[in-house]
């Protein structure tokens, strides 16, 4: 009889004594803002006409100031062009620039009488891709508190315009009553704080301890960045995610993949976390159906396999790296934008890692469920997103697909949701349009988009963004990785083998 150690082997081996590294998780330095929360008392008998006032009160002076540096002092034919203060005070063949409010007289827009049709059970129309008519019967308008102006003219061919952003327009009304425009001016950019500055000012103002401080900011890390989860509860959905969360803890990689993996400091999922809920049913499908239970749990009427996966996917995520979420239109939140926080109890084992509703959080959450569209600092770099509704609503407004340059207008006209109320559900603000921008991020991201894509704008005063549509991970296994350092943007895929039969 031989044995392994006879032969040569080494089947009991003694420990080589070699030294492995330890690979810790970088840290995150995170300040959200909260400029999209509302408050706990909530109100929707007000005017919506009230919002496109307060829209046009803040951002008329920022138009005005870009089109007067434009335009002062510009003649044609002899004739300087006059600034005017109302619509309705425009003279017809007197050449002049006035700002207002653009709105899109489009037949194919959604109107009231199909919301009827739906609450009356008569089968309503499908969802148009565009709006945009075919036959010409688009019109262009300009308004204000006093009145209304048609707009044409070759100046506004190739250009991209949406209800509810606010312009300025340079030209004269023809005898018809329109007015012909030669040039238009947006508001841009505006301020773009510095990195680090509300850290600055928060450890200048509240003392030690009161900001992150330039000794301990993080450098070199990463930010993850992924939308369209899609989680719908079954088996085949499993192994793609799983792959994500072995390769983001660092259980599927050599020790140069695990080191890439650790400077990852902060996870964003970008909404539609959950997949798309089943469609309202049908009156003869209501009435087939036994009637459920009036108490207790009904599994007919409800099913938690979804929201079960979602809260095991981020329990199994949140020891290792803190996870900033947004709801998104197929997420369990309000229709309405901004979505409020996905609520605590739709995740019992995540919510260990999140201050308790109704206390106060002395420090930002590791588990950090917030609002639809999204503000704040992380790591100095100030941060703007959104579930993806605002652009997929602008992308049937215009021609052509190109979705950076919908996100870049978005930034310059500085409205996150320039067609809500219109065609875009939201709240009926009445003291502020909180979608009016404030200031301008250094990244502006957008979940749920066909394709990842990414690009660098700059603006007048030298801000400089940058901008990134996040595909959905559920169709395309991508998760798109931002260098904090340089903002330089990657995306890593991943795929799952199917064996053609």
């Amino acid at each position: 009889m031989t044995t392994d150690r006879d032969e040569g082997g080494d089947f009991l081996r003694a420990p080589s004594g070699r030294e492995y590294p330890v690979i810790s998780r970088a840290p995150s330095s995170y300040n959200p803002l909260q400029t999209f929360h509302l408050d706990a008392e909530k109100h929707y008998q007000q005017q919506y006409a009230d919002l496109y006032f307060l829209r046009l009160a803040k951002l008329k002076p920022a138009v005005e100031d870009v089109a007067a540096e434009a335009w002062d002092g510009f003649q044609i034919a002899g004739e300087t062009v006059r600034r005017v203060e109302r619509v309705l005070d425009v003279r017809q063949g007197e050449l002049c620039w006035v700002a207002g409010t653009v709105y899109m007289d489009m037949p194919l827009k959604p109107n009231i009488l199909d919301d009827i049709s739906k609450d009356h059970w008569i089968s309503a129309p499908a969802p148009r891709e565009k709006y945009i008519s075919l036959d010409g019967a688009d019109r262009i308008m300009l308004e204000d508190e006093s009145g209304r102006l048609r707009l044409i003219g070759s100046a506004l061919e190739g250009e991209m315009l949406v209800t509810g952003c606010i312009i300025a327009v340079l030209g004269t009304e023809n005898a018809n009553g329109d007015f012909e425009v030669i040039d238009m001016r947006f508001p841009d950019l505006p301020r773009q704080p510095q990195r680090w500055e509300r850290d600055d000012i928060d450890a200048a103002t509240k003392g030690p301890g009161g900001g992150n401080s330039s000794t301990a900011r993080p450098r070199g890390t990463k930010v993850a960045i992924l939308s369209g989860l899609g989680i719908k509860g079954d088996e085949a959905e499993g192994l793609r995610n799983d792959m994500f969360m072995e390769w983001l803890l660092g259980e599927a990689s050599g020790e140069k993949e695990q080191a890439t993996v650790g400077q990852i400091s902060r996870l964003i999922l970008a909404g539609n976390s959950l997949a798309e809920a089943a469609p309202i049913p049908s009156r003869d499908e209501l009435a087939g159906r036994k009637h459920g239970k009036k108490y207790g749990y009904d599994s007919s009427a409800y099913n938690p396999a979804p929201t079960s996966h979602l809260d095991n996917f981020l329990s199994t995520l949140l020891p290792s790296i803190p996870i900033t979420l947004l709801p998104g239109a197929t997420d369990p939140a309000n229709v309405s934008l901004p979505q409020q926080p996905i609520h605590a109890a739709m995740f019992p084992h995540s919510r260990a890692y999140a201050t308790p509703p109704g206390q106060p959080a002395e420090q930002p959450d590791w588990f950090h469920s917030v609002t639809n569209p999204w503000e704040g600092d992380v790591d100095g770099w100030r941060m703007l997103g959104t579930g993806g509704q605002p652009v997929d609503d602008i992308f049937k407004y215009v021609e052509g697909s190109n979705r950076l340059v919908m996100m870049e207008r978005m930034l310059r006209w500085r409205c996150v949701a320039p067609t809500a109320p219109d065609t875009l559900w939201c709240y009926p603000f009445q003291d502020k349009d909180q979608f009016v921008l404030e200031e301008c991020p250094h990244v502006f991201f957008v979940g749920n988009q066909p394709s990842f894509e990414t690009v660098l704008i700059s603006g007048p005063a030298g801000q400089t963004v940058r901008l990134i549509t996040v595909p959905k991970f559920r169709e395309t296994g991508e998760v798109v990785l931002v260098d904090i350092e340089t903002l330089e943007v990657e995306s890593v895929r991943f795929e799952v083998y199917e064996k053609e039969s």
